[in-house]
């Protein structure tokens, strides 16, 4: 029996935002037919300060390792990209607390130094911010960030409060509310983590039966943790499908590997048969549709 998606109970405006950058973002390499991504991730740590009820991170067994990215490994990256004349988006994320590392305003400075031409965004809890931090981060090079707030209304003031003292605006530090009870999945667009949600404080299970639906996450972005590895997805908190690592690789090795080619075809195609796809209950068609029609046209 073909397997029917869950019914989205909320639905982030920002969404069609993105969507929209995606695609006016839409590159190829130079002199070819293949497509860039138009968003690269950066999850430069391998901890956060808190243990949100619905990320794999509220599981007993995830580990919280305190650790960051190296200066020589972020800034290849953007060398490599700045190379290909990427303009996308770069942002800071992942499965971390991005402002827990006390090197991110030198590392955006370097970023803004070697691609001009690249959006960098940023998302935080906001833990850590304050008027003179969020200033800072912007002076540094940064064009957009997005404060998840999860604790309510008193904290949503908060931070209006915080962005009120700089000359920043609205549409540069974007405050979105994750407050919500579960009926309203939070304020997310929420998913089970590629299945890694089963022994989570707010527990959604793996799939049983993988659904038959396109994705096209790896058509457009392309997600790198604090060591190297290269993921297929930022979904895929198990870590189970790596692509390459760019301590070893580089950017377009990985981009254009066999593996993301095999990924790619396969989902644009609804087959979803690998792990940790398999399990996985991500739409994955709300953004990436000009990448993955390009990529069909060569994989096909």
């Amino acid at each position: 029996m073909k397997n029917i998606h869950k019914k989205i109970k909320f639905f982030d405006p920002q969404i069609i935002i993105k969507k929209k950058l995606v695609n006016k973002k839409f590159q190829y390499i130079p002199r070819t037919k293949i497509p860039l991504p138009s968003e690269v991730e950066i999850s430069e740590s391998g901890t956060c300060n808190r243990k949100c009820s619905f990320c794999p991170r509220s599981d007993p067994n995830y580990l919280d390792i305190k650790e960051f990215i190296r200066p020589t490994l972020h800034d290849k990256l953007h060398k490599e990209l700045a190379e290909l004349n990427f303009s996308g988006t770069v942002r800071y994320s992942g499965f971390v607390e991005p402002l827990l590392d006390k090197n991110i305003y030198n590392l955006l400075k370097t970023a803004r130094t070697i691609n001009q031409k690249a959006n960098l965004e940023m998302i935080t809890n906001g833990d850590v911010l304050n008027p003179s931090r969020l200033i800072k981060l912007f002076n540094s090079g940064l064009n957009r960030l997005f404060i998840s707030v999860y604790d309510g209304p008193k904290d949503i003031k908060k931070f209006v409060k915080i962005r009120s003292k700089t000359q920043l605006n609205d549409k540069q530090v974007v405050i979105r509310d994750r407050s919500f009870s579960s009926k309203k999945d939070f304020g997310l667009t929420i998913s089970n983590r590629a299945g890694m949600l089963e022994n989570a404080e707010y527990t959604i299970m793996p799939l049983k039966e993988k659904m038959e639906h396109p994705c096209y996450y790896p058509s457009y972005t392309f997600f790198m943790d604090y060591n190297g590895d290269v993921l297929m997805c930022a979904h895929d908190w198990s870590k189970k499908r790596i692509l390459g690592n760019l301590r070893k690789q580089s950017f377009l090795e990985i981009w254009t590997s066999q593996l993301a080619k095999i990924s790619r075809k396969k989902l644009n195609n609804s087959d979803r048969g690998f792990s940790p796809c398999n399990v996985c209950d991500v739409h994955g068609t709300l953004i990436g549709e000009k990448h993955s029609k390009a990529w069909k046209e060569i994989l096909s």
